[in-house]
């Protein structure tokens, strides 16, 4: 039995008391504690893979702050690095791949994904969060989109340019949604073991998928995020919505096309107002956003004037989660994470 439930209330446009708010990337190296596990492990992907340790990084900002959801602790290239590609960080460079899929070949061999098996240190750690939760928040399990996904499996890294995963797009489109098409399919079986172990809402990360033109986005992006919200659990084994939420960075222009998927929530980044946001969606979901997280940077005073600026931007009426419109930043001072909290917590309609 949840002890607060005003997450997942608002993700089902249901009325609740105040807004709820969670913070994407909230277990992370803004905070000291998240630095001292990280030591403690050696290396990122031991973090990852040690239930134990997942659990506690996820655990650490619930302590510090008021949060009305947790996230589980973990990376969006969990699939791709247990498909063999070779997952592996560079001081200062981010992930990277040592087996590449740069050509139709590299995609016809790429294995069929058990989630229960190659991920079972993701599911574990589910299962631990919520047990040691016991009911005091939601746990929200999540994904990367295909096409994000793809974006590293293709470039072998982070990239400025695009050109390989767009190249092959364009000069083999039907290599390119055979991997989106499979990728899709490992997302729903990842999603979907993540419920089976205790999640109760989940979110899919389209990070690239605003690099895009319109065409490409419905083509490449869309089309394999409506293959994910058709093939997802969301009931819970104990018989509870479990809500979906779609995340597409720099997408506001596409937020009409998204709502039609049937995922319950949106998410906003900074760049799109949400009274435009929820004009275009009707109210057929529920958006999460959407400060800009540098405003995290700036003094007490200006921090809450946003806050109350993004939360009159959507205006009366259920169906808002506050969030940033991405993940923090690593150099926020985690006390202006409580005074934008606060501000949350204090707002008032038309106050």
């Amino acid at each position: 039995m949840l002890k607060n439930d005003r997450f997942l209330r608002a993700l089902l446009r249901q009325e609740v008391d105040r807004t709820p708010v969670w913070i994407m990337r909230q277990a992370g190296r803004y905070l000291p504690e998240y630095l001292a596990v990280r030591k403690e492990a050696g290396n990122f992907m031991t973090l990852c893979q040690t239930p134990e340790l997942a659990c506690e990084v996820t655990l650490q900002p619930l302590r510090r702050f008021p949060l009305d959801a947790a996230i589980l602790f973990s990376d969006i290239l969990t699939i791709p690095d247990a498909m063999g590609l070779g997952l592996y960080f560079e001081t200062g460079e981010g992930p990277k791949f040592e087996r590449p899929l740069r050509t139709r070949r590299d995609i016809e061999q790429m294995p069929t994904l058990d989630p229960m098996n190659e991920l079972r240190y993701v599911t574990d750690a589910v299962s631990l969060i919520r047990r040691e939760l016991d009911g005091a928040v939601p746990l929200i399990g999540f994904s990367g989109s295909p096409w994000t996904l793809a974006t590293y499996m293709v470039e072998g890294g982070g990239t400025k340019d695009f050109a390989k995963v767009k190249g092959l797009a364009y000069s083999d489109p039907s290599a390119m949604h055979m991997l989106l098409d499979r990728t899709a399919t490992a997302v729903i079986d990842y999603l979907n073991a993540q419920v089976a172990a205790g999640a109760q809402a989940l979110m899919v990360f389209d990070t690239w998928g605003g690099v895009l033109s319109s065409r490409d986005y419905a083509e490449f992006s869309l089309a394999y995020l409506q293959k994910i919200v058709d093939g997802l659990q969301r009931v819970s084994p104990d018989g509870d919505t479990v809500p979906v939420i779609l995340f597409t960075k720099n997408g506001g222009q596409w937020l009409d096309k998204m709502a039609a998927t049937g995922c319950d929530a949106l998410g906003v980044d900074w760049t799109t107002e949400l009274s435009e946001a929820r004009a275009r969606t009707g109210d057929r979901v529920a958006l999460q956003g959407n400060l800009d997280p540098s405003v995290l940077y700036a003094e007490p005073e200006r921090i809450r004037a946003e806050v109350h600026r993004v939360l009159e931007s959507f205006g009366g009426g259920p169906g808002h989660v506050f969030n940033l419109g991405h993940g923090i930043h690593q150099y926020v001072n985690p006390d202006h994470v409580s005074v934008m909290i606060d501000a949350v917590h204090n707002w008032r309609p038309g106050q």
